[in-house]
């Protein structure tokens, strides 16, 4: 069968690459992106984020440059991201889909040694997937060459300026060589990325997956649990547990994650099925009618395979990751409460993604209600609850308990009948339930920078909050350092997410920051050898002053006092002398 990728212009290897992966057919954006990649030419791409722009321009780049020289730090195709998080990401999928043609891929970001970069960087890549701070500490460093670089991508471009890296990519395209092919995406396109791309694009493909062709979303409950994608899936297992669905079908975006998830729920005890375009006609009609007689309890199917279905029992819809459009957000949650049944939709996230909530509820005009994960009592009462009613209904059936009256009646002559009941209640718990040695689900860590409104309400004239240490770096408003700066060398280069960084306060020529003492060292020591605003700034601990009004301006010393009456020791000709001595109050810093 001809893959839907092929007319792309992708070589058969790589669609058969694409369709082990799970692939069925490309997005929107990718379908108008990666044949103009792959002809030569720029492209300038507006779509909302999870749209798939990472294999619109990730597909393009191993189909050209697969096969050719991997040369020591001197890369073919450089990969700008806002974030640590989304480098790791985009270089994973560079990863799965060279795999099979020898496509080297280096990623580079902050908070991993420098050592361990160098090294895969001197082996030899095609591909170096980097933060724009982290990159050019390399090319500062000689270790990265990008003479050489044919396809330069800048990806989130939004993002990347929102947290102040502006300079950083002035810098890392004026390395680039005069002849390149680039490629430039973004959820937005103010007008400060319009003049990237007219300094940077030549004669760009201008390519938008238009936001307005959303349908209305259907009136019924939705709901989002964000959790951290080791544990997504005893989350799932556990929210289906407590919501009691009759009948629920979780989407999943390729074939090899529905046959993940498919198993993973079968070892949890669920009554589930697989449906994607790999199974044949019968096997999938095998599943509908299992899915209509009530013999299953979960479906869990690519967005593909799914079409047309339509199921009068079908009570839960599960997004396993948000899907790639809000056009498909609708859709896939329109598959229930039809025709005034009732309905839910879940949608089991993970903490990167949860800012798309917005995003979706804008589009759909519809609240999303973000919801914990139920608790390991949650479960066990919803259990008993239902332990419960079968036992209520084992009691209606007198012929069937009949056989063990001999039973009871022995055991009631020794023990009390209350206790001979919750002994049996127990010991059925048990061969239901299991021995209860599950463990809770974590509180998921977010990785989003804080707003604005946070950074700049710092109150830093008071020592720092409890269970925070106070950072000096050595540049401020004279270097051009906003609080986005601060957060994005911190947030890529030390790893350390947005809800441990506290106050910013910006002077003129440095700026304090507040982060959790359990975390101090790490940032400290991550930024000591990394740059903000394109330079090297210094990095310390903060020794806090008396008041922070009392510094200099400037200096942060503190300002010498003098008393109304002079006491000092007068010399022959009654001026007053000046000792020479060191104190520890004349510096507020130390290393």
């Amino acid at each position: 069968m001809t893959s839907a990728f092929a007319p792309l212009g992708l070589s058969e290897k790589l669609c058969e690459t694409v369709a082990r992966l799970g692939f069925e057919e490309p997005t929107p954006i990718q379908s108008a992106a990666v044949p103009e990649l792959i002809k030569g030419g720029d492209v300038l791409g507006q779509a909302a984020t999870g749209t798939g722009k990472t294999a619109a321009f990730a597909l393009p780049a191993v189909e050209v440059f697969a096969g050719t020289e991997a040369k020591p730090g001197a890369p073919r195709v450089l990969v700008l991201t806002p974030t640590r998080e989304l480098c790791l990401q985009v270089s994973e999928s560079f990863v799965n889909l060279g795999q099979d043609s020898g496509l080297e891929t280096c990623p580079i970001y902050g908070g991993q040694d420098y050592s361990r970069q160098i090294r895969l960087l001197k082996r030899g890549v095609h591909v170096v997937v980097a933060t724009p701070g982290r990159a050019l500490d390399h090319l500062h460093r000689g270790t990265l060459d990008l003479s050489h670089v044919q396809f330069f991508v800048m990806d989130e471009a939004d993002e990347m300026f929102d947290m102040g890296f502006a300079e950083e990519l002035e810098e890392l395209t004026a390395a680039l060589p005069e002849t390149h092919q680039t490629a430039l995406f973004s959820a937005t396109l103010p007008e400060r990325i319009l003049e990237i791309a007219n300094k940077h694009l030549k004669n760009p493909k201008h390519i938008v997956i238009e936001k307005n062709t959303t349908e209305e979303a259907p009136r019924v409950p939705q709901v989002a649990y964000v959790v951290a994608r080791p544990h997504r899936l005893a989350a799932l297992a556990r929210i289906l547990e407590v919501e009691e669905a009759e009948l629920a079908i979780c989407f999943a975006r390729t074939r090899v994650e529905v046959d993940e998830v498919t198993e993973a729920m079968r070892a949890r005890g669920f009554s589930v099925e697989a449906l994607h375009g790999g199974l044949d006609q019968a096997s999938r009609d095998r599943v509908m009618k299992r899915a209509k007689n009530g013999s299953i309890e979960l479906i869990v199917a690519t967005d593909v395979a799914a079409r047309g279905i339509d199921l009068e029992n079908l009570t839960h819809v599960v997004n396993l990751g948000l899907p790639a459009s809000p056009e498909t957000y609708v859709h896939r949650i329109g598959r229930t409460g039809r025709a005034g049944r009732s309905g839910t939709a879940i949608s089991v996230i993970e903490p990167r993604e949860h800012r798309r909530l917005r995003f979706l509820e804008s589009h759909t005009k519809a609240k999303i209600e973000v919801r914990t994960v139920p608790t390991l009592t949650d479960a066990r009462a919803k259990r008993l609850s239902a332990l419960k009613n079968s036992i209520a209904e084992e009691l209606s059936n007198t012929e069937q308990i009949e056989r063990y009256r001999v039973i009871v009646e022995s055991l009631c002559t020794q023990f009390d009948p209350m206790d001979v009941a919750c002994a049996a209640v127990s010991l059925a718990n048990r061969a239901v339930n299991g021995t209860g040695d599950e463990e809770e689900i974590p509180a998921p860590t977010f990785f989003d920078r804080p707003k604005r409104e946070r950074a700049r309400a710092s109150r830093l004239t008071e020592p720092p909050e409890a269970g925070m240490s106070r950072i000096f770096i050595g540049a401020g408003h004279k270097s051009g350092v906003r609080p986005g700066d601060i957060v994005g060398a911190i947030a890529n280069e030390a790893g350390i997410a947005s809800r441990k960084i506290g106050a910013i306060e910006i002077t003129e020529s440095f700026t304090l920051v507040e982060v959790e003492k359990s975390v101090a060292s790490a940032v400290v020591e991550s930024l000591k050898d990394s740059t903000i605003k394109g330079r090297r700034v210094t990095i310390k601990f903060d020794r806090a002053p008396k008041r922070f009004d009392d510094r200099e301006e400037g200096t942060g010393k503190p300002k010498r006092q003098f008393d109304k009456r002079d006491d000092r020791k007068k010399d022959h000709r009654g001026k007053a002398k000046d000792k020479k001595k060191k104190s520890s109050d004349t510096s507020r810093f130390y290393e």
